[in-house]
């Protein structure tokens, strides 16, 4: 009898250990995202200056996380990939509010750009931070749009699966770039990308462990490779320093993409 009580009492405990861990992976999976843009974020308030940091990062993730809460409407995943989406895209448009004010602060070409313009050439360059809210609201409406028409069609879900993840592994390619451009990895948040590098690979574990969506595993192996190319870069440009690459003339406003 005392031995079935004592078995009893291992079993609760590790049913409660085993919920508590759950909750801490979960908790882990909603806000683990954003941790890696906090030193960025104290880095660009600290000093007002936004060029090393690509914004286009911001579009990227903003894509991704749109797309993949339609996808969860095609296709229900676990809850704390949803959330995770949702609190990264209040996240990201947190970043573009700073660099926004950030860059018009700094910016020596006073004529101002917006979303109504219509022009490429300045496209996520606009200098103010309303305009950023009316092209993702935009870009909302109308991919909500075609998905809710299309939801019945199981190839345009799981398509729609595909391009959320992959967009998301894409992530670091334009912090890649720009330090390609820059030939140098300053004004970038080396804390940034190594959080990104162990949250990548913890999420990667994450989705094969739970047996999530193929694409999320495929496409997690993908962004752990980016990071680590990004901290390559790091270690090449500190040990290594190379002059910056040449350009051509660009207008001052076109700066810190």
């Amino acid at each position: 009898m005392i031995f079935r009580m004592e078995a009893d009492g291992l079993e609760w405990l590790f049913i409660l250990l085993h919920q508590i861990v759950s909750w801490g992976a979960s908790g882990a999976m909603v806000f683990g995202g954003v941790v890696p843009y906090i030193p960025q974020y104290r880095d660009i308030k600290r000093t007002q200056n936004a060029e090393g940091f690509s914004t286009y990062v911001c579009l990227v993730l903003l894509v991704a996380n749109i797309l993949r809460i339609l996808f969860w409407f095609g296709r229900h995943f676990e809850s704390p990939l949803l959330w995770q989406s949702i609190v990264m895209i209040f996240t990201m448009l947190l970043m573009l509010k700073l660099c926004t004010e950030v860059r018009v602060t700094n910016e020596l070409n006073l004529k101002r750009r917006s979303f109504a313009d219509f022009d490429l050439h300045y496209f996520w360059h606009w200098s103010k931070f309303t305009d950023y809210v009316q092209c993702v609201l935009t870009f909302t409406g109308v991919t909500g749009y075609i998905t809710y028409l299309s939801l019945d069609s199981a190839l345009f879900v799981e398509t729609l699966g595909f391009l959320a993840v992959f967009t998301e592994a894409m992530l670091g390619v334009p912090q890649l770039y720009r330090n390609y451009q820059n030939r140098s990895t300053e004004g970038m948040s080396i804390k940034m990308v190594l959080m990104w590098t162990s949250g990548d690979t913890f999420k990667t574990v994450y989705f094969i462990l739970n047996q999530a969506p193929f694409q999320f595993s495929i496409c997690g192996l993908l962004q752990v490779l980016v990071d680590m190319a990004i901290l390559l870069q790091v270690y090449l440009y500190t040990y290594y320093p190379q002059k910056p690459a040449s350009h051509a003339a660009h207008p001052v406003s076109a700066k810190a993409l």
